[in-house]
C-alpha cells in the first residue's frame, strides 16, 4: 500500500471513531439525569417541594399547596419560578416537621413548613437565605388566666404549651422560663384544644399562625404579646430546607436573595400575612 493511500486511510478511520465517540457523547447528554442543569433534582425536569401534612393558613390556604395560595405556597411557587419551573413542573410532596429535619436523604428539593434557621438543624440539612422573618407570639382565651398579663413576669406560674421541637417552643423554656416547664404537644392543634379545654393557660406560635388561631380558631382569643428576641439577635428567620450538602442549596438559595432584592417577598407577606403591630412586645 502507498503512503498517500496509507494516509488517507487513517484519516478516514480517524474520522470514523471519531464519530462513533460522538454519537456516544451526544447519547448520553440526551439523558436528562446526565444533564448539568438537572444535577440534583429529585425528579429530572421537574422541581419537588414539600411541606407539611396538614399545612395551615396563612401559609398555605385549604391544605392545598398547589394552588399557590397562601405566603409559603406562593413563595415556593415564585423560587420555582425564578429557578426556571413552570407551574405544572412543580410537583408537592407531604412530610412531618421532624421528618424534614432529620438526617439522611430526602424526597424533596426543598421543604417549607416555617422552619426557623437554627446552628444546631444546619447539623443535619442546609438551609436557604430566610424568606421571612417573625417572632414568636402568646396566644390565649379571654377566660384564661394569661388573658390579664401584661409582662413575661405574669406569665411565669402559667402553664404555657407549644409544640414540640419548634422554636416556638424553644422560646417558651427561653424567655418565659416557666415554673412547670414548657408544656410540650404534638402540633399546633393539640395545643389549641389543650387552651380551649384549659388544660393550659396560653400557647405560643409564631405571629402570623398567632394572628389566625386568635382570629379564626378560638372563641374569644387573644394576642398577649410578643416575646423579645434574644439579645444581639433578630426574629425568627425561616428558611427553606435542602438535603444536608445538597448541590441545589445555593441555586435555591439565589432564587431566595433575588426574590428578596426585587420586592417580591415583601408583596407576598403583605398580601397573606398582613401587618404586625397589634401585638405588643412583652418584657
Amino acid at each position: 500500500m502507498s503512503r498517500s493511500v496509507l494516509r488517507t486511510a487513517l484519516v478516514a478511520s480517524s474520522i470514523a471513531v471519531a464519530l462513533v465517540l460522538a454519537g456516544c457523547a451526544s447519547g448520553s447528554g440526551d439523558s436528562p439525569s446526565a444533564s448539568s442543569d438537572d444535577a440534583g433534582w429529585v425528579t429530572p425536569g421537574k422541581i419537588t417541594i414539600a411541606t407539611g401534612e396538614p399545612a395551615y393558613y396563612p401559609w398555605v390556604i385549604d391544605d392545598k399547596p398547589e394552588g399557590g395560595e397562601g405566603f409559603e405556597a406562593a413563595v415556593a411557587y415564585a423560587v420555582a419560578d425564578q429557578l426556571g419551573f413552570a407551574k405544572d413542573d412543580v410537583v408537592w410532596v407531604r412530610t412531618t416537621f421532624d421528618e424534614a429535619i432529620a438526617p439522611g436523604p430526602k424526597d424533596f428539593d426543598f421543604n417549607l413548613q416555617q422552619f426557623s434557621i437554627t446552628d444546631e438543624r444546619k447539623q443535619s440539612v442546609d438551609f436557604s437565605s430566610p424568606y421571612y422573618e417573625t417572632t414568636q407570639v402568646v396566644v390565649t382565651t379571654g377566660s384564661s388566666p394569661a388573658a390579664d398579663a401584661t409582662s413575661i413576669a405574669d406569665l411565669k406560674d402559667l402553664l404555657i404549651g407549644a409544640q414540640t421541637g419548634t422554636t416556638s417552643f424553644t422560646a417558651i423554656e427561653d424567655s418565659i422560663k416557666p415554673t412547670q416547664g414548657a408544656q410540650a404537644f404534638n402540633s399546633n392543634d393539640d395545643a389549641k384544644l389543650a387552651l380551649e379545654n384549659g388544660q393550659i393557660d396560653a400557647l405560643v406560635v409564631d405571629l402570623p399562625t398567632a394572628f389566625y388561631i386568635a382570629g379564626a380558631e378560638l372563641t374569644d382569643g387573644k394576642l398577649v404579646g410578643q416575646l423579645p428576641n434574644p439579645a444581639g439577635t433578630t426574629g425568627d428567620q425561616l428558611g427553606l430546607v435542602l438535603a444536608k450538602g445538597s448541590p441545589l442549596t445555593a441555586k435555591v438559595t439565589a432564587a431566595v436573595d433575588a426574590l428578596r432584592d426585587d420586592g417580591t417577598l415583601d408583596e407576598l407577606a403583605t398580601t397573606w400575612l398582613g401587618g404586625d403591630d397589634t401585638a405588643p412586645l412583652l418584657k
